[in-house]
């Protein structure tokens, strides 16, 4: 699978948790909460577009960064 990097504006726990919450329950994703730097980064079969879906559901500012070389 191909690694995505998304920003989300993540300040706390409670947003990296937000985070892990939604992604679960999509299923199919390994991911990499980076809450300093505001980085989630993902594995997964899933498209772009869904994965970003996804992360907007926690309400928090998202944007696709790229994809990350392995």
């Amino acid at each position: 699978f191909q690694k995505h990097e998304f920003f989300v504006d993540m300040t706390c726990e409670g947003c990296s948790n937000a985070v892990t919450r939604v992604l679960q329950k999509l299923g199919g994703v390994n991911f990499d909460i980076d809450l300093p730097n505001k980085k989630v980064c993902i594995d997964s079969e899933h498209s772009i577009d869904t994965l970003l879906e996804t992360l907007k559901k926690t309400g928090k500012d998202t944007s696709y960064l790229g994809e990350k070389s392995a």
